[in-house]
């Protein structure tokens, strides 16, 4: 299979959130020749696509999306972003980085190497750069309720910072936003014993949060973090106390805490201090421990790229957060510098060294 004609037939398929645009019927139709079952699974708007090859024995699973951002202002690309076009040895088109050129590189690779017992699936949704609501999670709860079960996972995500080999992804630190309302009682600044001014109180709560040490990081993990990212009171006038203040924060956190304990926490202190919070959580932290898989896509990517990668935490989240509640998961894809941005783009010959990672990682996964 020609991984880079692959890559940009995908790349042609407009999948804006939550748009399929064609792009998993192109998967679908490259995959089925190849022997695997595809399955559309459908939830309200999304659509997604599940395709195994059962082999039976272990299911080795990549997970991807085919879906994009906006390409925002057109006029700006150099090239339409939905006409995949290379140039000077690259590749450029909406989503060459995130994620379709990775998910091109596995498919490829399947079409190179099949076990001979064994089974290998793709977990491809249109709905991860969006809510993430009806994709990823809602498949993998409906294949868990037929007793389908998934034992190794690669999500093909952008995660080298610099160069192809630098980044292994084994877990990701949890993120929770906290939105805070203290209400008070509007009066003339003149006159604050007539007044309640929820904006002494609001500074109040956000200093005590801010100054507190959440822990000081593990050995996979950098420390929690809470950050104030917006602090609202709406008030244009100099001379009012105004009658509510609002702000809004985010915790980024590590696998020494939950959700629910940092809810516990915050919501205490803002308590105590007479506001109000409605807390909304994207993910919890997770870890898949260096073992079988780490190893194994490590070896492969030093012996692809020259170079050793470091197994890391960091960045925001992404779909693996969802799969490592159902089995061991790690993440490899591209380098991240273009993603999301004006005139993405690829090196070619990276493309076809992410396929070669992935034929030797399950070369030696099944031995």
């Amino acid at each position: 299979m020609d991984v880079i004609n692959l890559t940009k037939n995908l790349i042609n398929c407009p999948s804006v959130t939550p748009e399929e645009g064609g792009a998993l019927q192109l998967l679908q139709d490259a995959l089925e020749p190849r022997g695997f079952k595809c399955e559309r699974m459908k939830f309200a708007e999304v659509d997604n696509l599940y395709a195994k090859l059962d082999g039976g024995g272990r299911n080795f699973c990549f997970a991807g999306h085919t879906d994009v951002v906006p390409v925002g202002d057109e006029s700006k690309w150099t090239f339409p972003p939905f006409e995949a076009t290379e140039k000077d040895g690259y590749l450029y088109g909406r989503g060459a980085v995130d994620m379709k050129s990775a998910i091109c590189a596995f498919v490829a690779a399947i079409s190179e190497y099949q076990p001979k017992t064994g089974s290998i699936s793709l977990l491809i949704t249109a709905d991860e750069e969006g809510p993430g609501i009806n994709g990823t999670k809602k498949v993998l709860e409906a294949l868990a309720e037929r007793g389908e079960k998934i034992d190794a996972c690669i999500v093909g995500e952008p995660t080298n910072p610099e160069k192809l080999g630098e980044m292994i992804k084994i877990g990701r630190r949890g993120s929770m936003n906290g939105i805070i309302t203290v209400r008070g009682v509007q009066g003339h600044v003149a006159y604050p014993h007539n007044a309640d001014n929820p904006v002494t109180k609001l500074v109040n709560i956000l200093h005590e949060l801010q100054n507190k040490v959440l822990d000081n990081g593990t050995e996979h993990f950098d420390p929690s973090n809470l950050e104030i990212v917006t602090v609202d009171v709406g008030n244009k006038a100099t001379n009012v106390i105004p009658a509510e203040a609002r702000a809004v924060f985010n915790i980024r956190f590590n696998n020494q805490h939950s959700s629910a304990s940092l809810k516990e926490w915050a919501k205490s202190v803002i308590i105590a201090n007479g506001g109000e919070v409605e807390f909304h959580v994207s993910g919890e932290s997770f870890l898949t421990k260096p073992g079988e898989l780490s190893e194994i896509m490590a070896k492969a990517v030093a012996e692809v790229t020259g170079i050793t990668p470091v197994l890391s935490t960091t960045g925001g989240t992404s779909d693996a957060r969802f799969i490592a509640d159902y089995t061991e998961v790690v993440e490899f894809g591209l380098i991240n510098k273009t993603a999301h941005q004006v005139d993405e783009r690829v090196l070619l010959h990276e493309i076809q060294a992410l396929q070669d990672i992935y034929l030797r990682t399950l070369k030696a996964y099944f031995g």
